[in-house]
């Protein structure tokens, strides 16, 4: 590998290991194995090699969750969901480092308008890629209005569940309360308009 793909590496490492806000240009720099000034000759910034790394990173676990969540040979629908909930909520409390940097993600976001741009534009992606995984479809069948209300309430409800089982490992929700939440919920709101 170069620098640029050696700086790469060292930033994603040190995300892992670090998180976004104590991670220095010289962690980064040490971790990859090269000056600190060839960080702004590649990236420009920490920020921006951060930024880089965090997103791919955020990839390459989308697809190793998309995979783990798809609904298994002979799930029905009802099955497959509960089934999704455990493999979650277990990812989370497992292997929460991923989970903490793409919360930080989000705080960054606030303070930087590109990259608060960057991460609505994945939101929106992720939100149909939930959808295609929820329904055993291809993501590209998944129509806009699915992926603004399935895809928009299971991401919100993966949201909540990511706070709660980070900030409260012990106590993290279990699939069958999530499941039995969602059913209390769905007497309260009753059938839609007519």
């Amino acid at each position: 590998m170069g620098n640029r793909e050696d700086l790469l590496a060292g930033a994603k490492r040190c995300l892992r290991e670090k998180g976004y806000d104590r991670t220095s240009v010289r962690d980064i720099a040490t971790a990859a194995g090269v000056s600190t000034a060839a960080i702004g000759y590649h990236y420009g910034s920490r920020e921006a090699l951060l930024i880089q790394a965090l997103f791919e990173l955020l990839d390459e676990w989308g697809d190793s969750l998309g995979r783990a969540l798809a609904p298994g040979p002979g799930d029905d629908a009802a099955r497959g969901f509960a089934r999704m909930w455990d493999g979650l909520i277990r990812e989370i409390t497992d292997n929460p480092d991923p989970w903490v940097a793409s919360v930080e993600l989000f705080l960054q976001a606030r303070r930087q308008p590109a990259l608060r741009d960057r991460l609505a534009d994945g939101v929106r992606e992720g939100r149909r890629g939930m959808v295609a995984i929820l329904r055993s479809v291809p993501e590209d069948t998944v129509t806009d209005g699915a992926a603004r209300t399935v895809g928009m309430v299971q991401t919100a409800l993966m949201s909540g569940v990511l706070i709660q089982a980070l900030s409260d490992p012990a106590n993290a929700p279990t699939a069958a309360e999530i499941l039995e939440g969602l059913r209390a919920l769905a007497e309260i709101a009753g059938p839609g308009p007519a």
